[in-house]
């Protein structure tokens, strides 16, 4: 689960290595999220993309990765870089990260 001061790998080359995250976005008296919108240190939002949380699915699949990561968005939520590097969750198709979903190597 993500938290504010949640340290984070950047998973797109944006320039960035590493956020944190100081706020979530768009979701009322959330502590913590698993997938969404943050804000992180470097003054850019961000989307999550891989958490080392478990994500189970409606179809009882559960989901783990091995690292934290995210990918920094502009205003628009267009990512910043022209790569993502590794995995990426396929609720991010349903959360209208199209852009980067088709950036992806590879989507689980």
């Amino acid at each position: 689960m993500i938290q504010p001061q949640t340290h984070l790998n950047v998973a797109d080359n944006s320039g960035a290595r590493e956020l944190m995250c100081i706020r979530i976005i768009g979701v009322s008296n959330a502590d913590m999220l698993i997938l969404g919108l943050i804000v992180a240190v470097i003054k850019e939002a961000s989307v999550i993309v891989r958490t080392c949380k478990e994500l189970k699915r409606d179809n009882g699949m559960i989901i783990r990765y091995d690292d934290n990561a995210a990918v920094v968005i502009d205003q628009e939520g267009n990512p910043k870089g022209t790569r993502v590097f590794g995995a990426i969750a396929r609720e991010l198709r349903q959360l209208n990260f199209i852009k980067i979903v088709s950036l992806a190597p590879e989507v689980l």
